[in-house]
């Protein structure tokens, strides 16, 4: 890879490619993180993640509607909420903009789903530098890394020595396994450049 390309790609997605990916829809309940699936893949290796990872992550932060107006009206109730399809709160993405030298600002997560799902699969390779390589065999790597990006990098270590997640986090987890096959399916669809729902499942 260029020297050229490599910056490109910490950048995030180029602007064809940001243009490819819809702003999630209005509706409440009709948001499917499998219509992300190609921009997952991009981001993924761009930033040397698993992309089933930052699917299912992307599956697990798709509790509430995701459209630009309807994160606009949340953030009006309640001012600290998180932005985009990833749900990255403010501080997390100030870290992950300084430490990659991103273009754009928090806001722009919740107009561009690319840059949301790109800034999330930073984040967690920043995580995956900070979780040791032995940890407790009850969890996997990418399970401590899910939980790392729900909680903070301090308790995903915390829980990579074996102390017991909280009930919040322990929920998080049971989603993320939930998801895990959702997310592989829309990959694989993705892959075969299937056109299929997977909503229905």
């Amino acid at each position: 890879m260029t020297r050229q390309s490599t910056v490109e790609s910490e950048q995030g997605p180029s602007a064809a490619a940001r243009e490819e990916v819809q702003v999630p829809p209005i509706r409440p309940g009709a948001y499917d993180p499998a219509d992300y699936a190609e921009a997952v893949v991009r981001s993924s290796g761009a930033a040397g993640v698993s992309p089933l990872l930052v699917m299912t992550v992307l599956h697990n932060e798709a509790y509430k509607p995701h459209h630009p107006l309807l994160e606009r009206l949340w953030q009006w109730w309640k001012p600290g909420a998180s932005f985009g399809v990833a749900n990255m709160h403010r501080a997390t993405f100030e870290r992950v903009r300084r430490t990659h030298d991103l273009p754009g600002r928090w806001q722009d997560l919740r107009d561009d789903p690319a840059f949301a799902i790109h800034a999330a699969a930073l984040h967690l390779r920043d995580l995956d530098r900070g979780l040791p390589r032995r940890h407790v065999g009850r969890y996997s790597r990418d399970e401590l890394l899910a939980l790392g990006y729900n909680t903070g990098e301090r308790n995903m270590r915390a829980f990579a020595r074996g102390v017991p997640p909280g009930p919040m986090a322990r929920s998080y987890l049971r989603r993320f396994r939930a998801y895990r096959s959702r997310a592989a399916e829309a990959l694989a669809m993705a892959d075969r450049g299937d056109p299929g729902d997977t909503a229905a499942e």
